[in-house]
């Protein structure tokens, strides 16, 4: 198995490890273990949108995202369980 060196911010080392299960449990098992998104929009996708005139949201993701902002709540945790 290959590695690659990384550098992390304390607080990025430090969230790291906590999140670990278990004292052994590696720092890839941990990443592995997250979940990242995969239907993200790019910067560059939003600007086309907004150039040609297209809705950028859907009535739906309006709605919730003024509920969220209502509710004054920190975003989603990637590294949390579920």
């Amino acid at each position: 198995m290959s590695t690659k060196t990384v550098s992390l911010k304390i607080e990025a080392y430090e969230r790291l490890r906590a999140a670990r299960r278990y004292p052994a449990e590696s720092f890839s098992e941990v990443v592995l273990r997250a979940k990242w998104p995969e239907d993200t929009t790019t910067g560059r996708e939003l600007l086309a949108s907004y150039r040609a005139g297209r809705p950028h949201f859907s009535d739906e993701e309006l709605d919730r995202l003024e509920a969220l902002a209502g509710q004054q709540i920190p975003p989603e945790d990637k590294w949390a369980e579920r």
